[in-house]
């Protein structure tokens, strides 16, 4: 399930290797839309870590919550899954395959943490900077206000949609 107000996606899911991709595919979209293609790249790739670990690591399942959220100039990326056990940064030995996901967050990232949930789990996070300034969506015309047309023809992006249930 997805819901979208006018800055706000969230996204549910099981972190399986082919949601992590359609994920990305979702947050790339959402931030096109929200016309802050400069942070596509550093996104996709925190959160493809952050649910790489939920895969990886999490129990007792493997579902977990990604949000994704637009505040004045910082955009938050989020995964909140079920397992109490918060993630270490660590430093990996130069030739493992594993162990760098939270290094290659914080390296891409403003800033990142842990906000324990208790028995509901955690929910690790990242931001980024939104460039300055922020390109406004477009507003919903108010009740009896007048919507004038365009110059010329407005190309508009559709808002990321899943068709994947679950």
């Amino acid at each position: 399930m997805i819901s979208q107000p006018s800055r706000h996606c969230t996204v549910e899911l099981q972190a399986l290797p082919s949601r992590i991709g359609q994920v990305r595919r979702i947050v790339s979209a959402q931030l096109r839309y929200w016309h802050l293609d400069p942070l596509i790249d550093q996104a996709a790739l925190g959160v493809t870590e952050l649910l790489t670990n939920v895969h990886r690591h999490a129990e007792p399942d493997k579902v977990c919550t990604v949000e994704i959220e637009l505040l004045l100039d910082r955009l938050t990326v989020s995964v909140h899954d079920h397992d109490p056990r918060l993630p270490q940064l660590r430093d990996a030995e130069p030739f493992a395959t594993c162990g760098r996901g939270l290094a290659m967050v914080a390296a891409v990232s403003e800033s990142w943490g842990v906000r324990p949930q208790g028995e509901a789990g955690k929910i690790v996070w990242f931001t980024l900077p939104a460039p300055s300034p922020a390109v406004a969506l477009p507003a919903y015309p108010g009740y009896g206000a007048v919507e004038r047309a365009p110059a010329r023809p407005a190309v508009e992006h559709a808002p990321a949609r899943s068709a994947v249930a679950g």
